[in-house]
This record gives structure tokens, sequence and C-alpha cells, in this order.
């Protein structure tokens, strides 16, 4: 609500508040996720090539991916980047792009454990979104895992 009482969210939004997100939205959220995980790694490499550029200028080339590690620290920060937001917010940035929320029982926060779980589950095995497409309550192969479940949610929520 406004300071003059109207609703800030369209009638149309308000129809679908509290209701179960679908696959599309879930994506569309998690590629914007992607996105600032990735954004993220784009400025640590750069933070570490600045930093070899000022200590040897003279014989500086960019640093050379290292495999298996890049691909393990990406992994990490995802986890981490998606634990936190969904424990402390309920949400990442994605989620909140797309007007969504991940909640647990009593459409609460989900806790710490349940959210690095469901964080390690859906980036180890992104299919697993996949399910909530059949499922009856649009819940992805990790929401069943951890007994939680993604709703839409616009509303800023004082808990």
């Amino acid at each position: 609500m406004t300071g003059h009482g109207a609703s800030v969210l369209p009638d149309e939004a308000e129809a679908f508040q509290g209701r179960p997100a679908g696959l599309v939205s879930r994506s569309v959220a998690a590629v914007i996720d992607g996105g600032v995980v990735g954004g993220a790694l784009l400025a640590a490499y750069l933070g570490v090539s600045a930093a070899l550029f000022a200590i040897n200028p003279r014989g500086f080339t960019f640093p050379q991916s290292l495999g298996l590690f890049s691909l393990a620290v990406a992994w990490a920060l995802a986890v981490v980047y998606l634990t936190i937001g969904w424990w402390i917010a309920g949400r990442t940035y994605g989620c909140a792009v797309m007007g969504l929320r991940v909640v647990g029982r009593g459409d609460r926060n989900i806790r710490f454990l349940p959210a690095l779980v469901r964080a390690g589950l859906s980036t180890f095995f992104p299919i697993g979104l996949a399910w909530c497409a059949v499922d009856r309550k649009a819940r992805a192969v990790h929401d069943l895992v951890t007994r939680s479940h993604v709703i839409y949610d616009w509303r800023h929520r004082e808990e």
C-alpha cells in the first residue's frame, strides 16, 4: 500500500498473490540469478587480474582458467548466494524481479539448513526444476526434498 491507500500492484497481479509459481517464472528468475553469479565471478576475475597487473605490469598476462577449480568456485558461489538469499530474505535478486518468494512451512522463510540443501540440489541438479511443470502444486525436486515451495509474492513483508 502506498501512503494514499492505493495498491501498487495491478489487479492482475493481486489475483496471483500467494499462489504457486510456475516453471516459466522460476526459470526466468534462475537465469537472472545465474547472471548475478556470473557477474560476481567476472568481477572477481577482473579484480585478480588488476592485482596481478599492479604487482607486475611489464610481465602481466591475464590468468588462465583452471578448469574444474573454476567450475567448483562458480558452483560454491552460486550455493552461497542462493542460500543466503532464501534464508534471510526468502528471495534472491531473480526472485525479487519476478515477484517470487521461497517459503517453507506456514509460508515463512525457510531455515538455513533447508536453504543450503535446496541451493545445493538446485545448482547440482538444475533439471529438477522441470518437475514443477507436472507437479500439482508446482514443486520442483528440490522443493520436495526440503519441503519448500515458491509462491508469487510482490508485497513487502515485515518478519
